[in-house]
C-alpha cells in the first residue's frame, strides 16, 4: 500500500490518537461482554519469499491460498478492487480454506474511484451477489473512498449504502483531508455510518496521520498497519495498538479485523506474529501466530 508512506519516519509522532469522544459510548451501547472474534490476516496470500518458510519448500504457487489459510485467519481482499470475481473463482478460494476463515473483498475501483459511487447500481449488485459466495466465510467488505472524494459527496455516500443489502457487511475509508478537519462533516459522516450499521477503516501510516480518527461507527473495529520494515517503531506502535485494543475490548468491543502492511509484505508475517503474541498476552485470548517450517540440516537422516 503506497497510501502515506514515507522514505524517511524519523520525525513522525506515532503516539496513538486519543479515542473519538464517541467510542466508547459505542461500545458500551452493544451490551456485549462475551469473547469477541478476532481475524488478523495480510494483503496478499501469494509471496515467493514465503516458502520454505511459512509455506512447504517447493510448495505450487498454485496452493498458496491453501497453506494461507492454515496460517492466517482472514485476507484483505485487493483483487476485487481491480475485477469482479466469478462464482467458479469464488467458489474455489472459499474450499481452499477452513472453516472461520474470513475474507474481506475490497468494492471495485470502477465504482470507488471512476464513478464515485454515482449510477453504480448494476455493478455494485453484481458485486454484492458475487462475494455473497463466500457464504458464512465472508468477512466484512470495506470500501475505500479516493483522496478526492470530499464532504460535499456525502449525499452519494448515503445513496450508495442504502443501496447495499443488508448481508453484506461493510466498512468504508476515506482519504479526504477535510473529513478529518471539518467537524461538522466528520459528525455528519459518522451519522450516515450508524444509520446503516457501517463500519469504519483505520489506516495507521506515517504520512497522515490524520486518517487514523479512532472513531468507532458498529461495535467492530478494522485496522489497516502500514510498517516500515520492521523498524523498531513498528513494535511499539503495535503495543500501544493492542493496549488500546484490550480497552475496546473490555467495552464491549465484538469483532476485530487487522491486517498487518509491510514494504513487499515480505516481513509482514514476522509482524503479525509478535502482534498476536502481544493480544494473547495482555488481552488473554489464545490465537494461534503463523508457524515457521523448520527446513531438515543438510545431510540428516529421518
Amino acid at each position: 500500500m503506497d497510501f502515506g508512506k514515507l522514505q524517511d519516519i524519523s520525525s513522525v509522532d506515532f503516539t496513538l490518537p486519543p479515542d473519538h469522544p464517541d467510542t466508547l459510548p459505542l461500545l458500551r451501547q452493544s451490551g456485549n461482554y462475551e469473547k469477541p472474534q478476532v481475524y488478523i490476516g495480510l494483503p496478499v496470500w501469494v509471496n515467493k519469499a514465503w516458502v520454505g518458510k511459512y509455506y512447504p519448500a517447493g510448495m505450487p504457487e498454485k496452493e498458496s491460498l491453501v497453506w494461507y489459510g492454515k496460517q492466517f485467519s482472514t485476507i484483505e481482499l485487493n483483487s476485487t478492487h481491480y475485477h469482479i470475481p466469478s462464482p467458479t473463482t469464488v467458489d474455489r478460494w472459499r474450499n481452499a480454506v477452513p472453516q472461520g476463515f474470513k475474507f474481506c473483498p475490497k468494492f471495485p475501483q470502477l465504482i470507488s474511484h471512476e464513478a464515485a459511487l454515482r449510477s453504480t447500481q448494476d455493478v455494485t449488485a453484481a458485486f454484492c451477489e458475487a462475494i455473497a459466495g463466500f457464504e458464512d466465510k465472508l468477512g466484512s467488505s470495506f470500501l475505500q473512498l479516493p483522496p478526492y472524494f470530499a464532504p460535499n459527496q456525502l449525499p452519494d455516500l448515503e445513496a450508495f449504502l442504502a443501496f447495499i443489502p443488508e448481508s453484506i457487511p461493510i466498512t468504508v475509508e476515506l482519504r479526504h483531508p477535510d473529513w478529518f478537519v471539518d467537524n461538522v462533516a466528520s459528525l455528519e459522516l459518522f451519522d450516515v455510518l450508524q444509520k446503516y450499521n457501517v463500519g469504519t477503516v483505520l489506516t495507521d501510516v506515517a504520512g497522515r496521520r490524520d486518517v487514523l480518527h479512532m472513531r468507532l461507527t458498529t461495535p467492530a473495529a478494522m485496522v489497516r498497519f502500514v510498517g516500515n520494515g520492521l523498524h523498531p517503531t513498528d513494535y511499539t506502535r503495535i503495543d500501544d495498538w493492542v493496549q488500546r485494543l484490550k480497552v475496546w475490548f473490555e467495552n464491549g468491543l465484538r469483532q476485530l479485523y487487522f491486517f498487518v502492511h509491510e514494504p513487499d509484505n515480505t516481513l509482514a508475517p514476522e509482524l503479525e506474529t509478535y502482534l498476536v503474541e502481544q493480544l494473547n498476552k495482555v488481552c488473554g485470548f489464545d490465537l494461534k501466530p503463523p508457524k515457521k517450517f523448520v527446513q531438515p540440516v543438510q545431510g540428516e537422516l529421518f
